[in-house]
């Protein structure tokens, strides 16, 4: 069986910034901040490796900072946006989020943002063709090579994403379970995101359902940007 946290160590001396995961590794009481759905977006991303980092860094990139990137990284913000303009209008996320707003709130958005990235993760080999594991790791060189245009928000970010491989934890209740319990913790218990887990589990095979029903059409709506991209 793969060490998965050798090859990801492994990763680090190979672009240099190995020092970066000492950092993060001392600072575990940030423990995944900010993890929201990275996964689908890299999912989506197609195989453009600059699409792929801008995707990952668009929500830290504001205005004329755009300048600062290449033609292909803005590309990727753009798909990034497109994407999330898609979702957040979608009748069938919507209804997701209505089935957990009596328990969660408003933040019932977020929640089922990352409910639905661990569909992605548990039923990976549904939609892709790689492994999930080969497939963090990709991400995961493809963003640490380019660490140093990285905003400041994804240098923070990253060192925690590859050390604790959020793309596979995305899988199992028991990290999501740390994950919503960290986010409730940051505001001060009044988001109640320390019981989304349990509301997930309640509401498994709907949110399931909504998810399997959703994913193909953004699957679809992201190849045609991606085409049109490339055209």
């Amino acid at each position: 069986m793969r060490n998965i946290a050798k090859q990801i160590q492994a990763i680090l001396p190979e672009i240099g910034v190995a020092i970066f995961c000492t950092f993060a590794m001392s600072m575990l009481s940030c423990f995944k901040c900010n993890l929201m759905n990275f996964l689908a977006h890299a999912h989506l991303s197609g195989k453009n490796e600059e699409v792929l980092f801008g995707n990952f860094v668009a929500d830290s990139i504001k205005g004329r900072q755009l300048l600062d990137y290449s033609p292909e990284i803005v590309q990727g913000v753009n798909l990034h946006r497109k994407i999330d303009r898609f979702t957040d209008k979608h009748f069938i996320v919507r209804r997701s989020i209505a089935s957990v707003k009596p328990d969660l709130g408003r933040y019932s958005g977020v929640a089922v943002d990352i409910f639905y990235d661990h569909f992605l993760a548990a039923n990976w080999q549904q939609y892709a063709q790689d492994d999930l594991v080969d497939f963090s790791l990709h991400v995961y060189r493809i963003l640490a090579k380019r660490f140093l245009i990285l905003p400041a928000r994804n240098k923070r970010i990253l060192p925690f994403m590859m050390a604790q491989n959020w793309l596979v934890s995305y899988s199992n209740f028991y990290d999501l379970e740390r994950v919503f319990r960290g986010m409730d913790r940051r505001t001060g218990y009044k988001s109640q995101l320390g019981k989304s887990v349990a509301v997930l589990k309640n509401n498994y095979h709907a949110l399931e359902q909504d998810f399997s029903l959703f994913y193909p059409e953004l699957q679809k709506f992201a190849a045609d940007e991606l085409r049109f991209i490339s055209e």
